[in-house]
């Protein structure tokens, strides 16, 4: 499943966390300026997604590492981000971008036994209110006690009177319902704010007739579709829908990618330490599918070229390496990987040995063996490169 990782683990306050305020407004700063276009509970659902106030830090919002400036994803180049109450514990996954997420699907077992759709780099949470639970809560991000906690935080904020009047007067009554009423404002905040699927980049704008794409972008998305080339559209979609809806550069299903391990992340000190994606540590119920460990879901290539790290553990820091690992992974294996103390390579070494066999070597353009041609030349990456930054959102003419 052709360039199957290069957004991350997607969650609704963070995969991760990073450190400090990002310039987010907190409980008592200025409001932000309402669309009115949304509903109630989406307006006070972009005054609880920016504010710094309901973390135990006091510093950190989902904002913070959910950057609007940067398509919803961290500004900074950091493998995973920090957070906890002195914003000092490292989470074990890379932050993902929050757009273009109000189509996925719940999580569920296609006809031919795909794992498919789901939220989080997992696929664990089944709406976008669910995946925001886990950052309130989880000790490497906002870390609170639990969920009464953040209710008693929100019950301070200047914006609670709005909050009162979008769910009722008694909303605080129960902590749970008022909790789960924050995780529904939060989904529909970014279902209903056009900034997280604006379907504005030059390559929506091709698709309407509105652009023209330069040479080198017409060769990259050539190479992209091309089946024994990039092979890149057999999980990342880049033709318009049945119905005419633009493409989401995703099929939500799941891969192992065999990516490098990463030492910046400090959980991988560990040696007994591996991320397996469906199967765990996170995810809890797939946990006897060993045949599902080390599969991450693909993400949409939508502004992934705004990235500043790439894959579910950040292993990369630019997306022409990112693609040249993808063609090169097999046939320049030394290149991405280690070599072990009698000089071999020891490829996908983020994997035991006995998930190995888990990765994805039989498609496009995994298919090749060392020594072989990659499936791209340096000059076609070049290109596909160029045509994955017409996927940013925002293109002005």
């Amino acid at each position: 499943m052709a360039l199957a990782g290069l957004v991350l683990s997607l969650a609704a306050c963070g995969g991760g966390s990073s450190g400090g305020s990002n310039g987010s407004s907190s409980a008592g700063g200025t409001p932000a300026v309402p669309d009115a276009g949304m509903s109630a509970a989406a307006q006070v659902g972009e005054k609880i997604f920016k504010d710094v106030s309901l973390s135990a830090s006091g510093k950190m919002s989902c904002a913070t590492c959910h950057d609007a400036d940067n398509a919803h994803a961290p500004k900074n180049d950091l493998a995973v981000q920090l957070g906890g109450p002195n914003l000092d514990v490292p989470g074990t996954r890379a932050v993902p971008s929050l757009r273009y997420l109000e189509l996925n699907p719940a999580f569920f077992f296609a006809a031919d036994g795909t794992p498919t759709g789901g939220f989080t780099r997992d696929g664990k949470a089944n709406t976008l209110a669910q995946q925001a639970e886990t950052p309130f809560l989880a000790a490497h991000e906002m870390a609170n006690k639990d969920r009464a906690d953040v209710v008693a935080k929100l019950q301070r904020a200047s914006y609670v009177n709005e909050f009162k009047t979008a769910f009722g007067a008694t909303v605080f009554d129960n902590a749970d319902t008022a909790f789960e009423r924050i995780l529904f404002s939060l989904q529909q905040y970014q279902k209903e704010d056009s900034d997280f699927h604006p379907y504005d980049s030059k390559y929506d704008q091709f698709l309407a007739g509105r652009a023209k794409l330069s040479d080198a972008e017409l060769r990259g998305l050539a190479l992209f579709n091309n089946p024994v080339k990039g092979n890149c559209a057999a999980c990342h979609a880049s033709s318009k829908g049945a119905n005419g809806a633009p493409p989401l550069f995703t099929d939500f299903t799941f891969d192992n990618l065999g990516v490098p391990r990463n030492t910046d992340i400090p959980a991988t000190a560990d040696p007994a330490y591996f991320d397996f994606g469906l199967c765990g540590p996170d995810r809890t119920d797939l946990a006897t599918r060993s045949d599902l460990c080390g599969a991450f879901k693909v993400p949409t290539l939508r502004n992934v070229a705004t990235r500043k790290v790439f894959f579910h553990n950040g292993k990369f820091k630019s997306l022409r390496d990112a693609v040249n690992f993808y063609v090169r992974r097999d046939t320049n294996p030394e290149e991405w990987f280690p070599l072990g103390a009698d000089g071999n390579v020891i490829k996908f070494n983020d994997l035991p040995a006995l998930y190995v066999s888990n990765v994805n070597v039989k498609e496009v353009p995994y298919n090749r063996q060392r020594g072989m041609a990659a499936a791209l030349s340096s000059d076609e990456v070049d290109d596909v490169v160029k045509f994955l930054a017409t996927l940013n959102d925002g293109y002005k003419p």
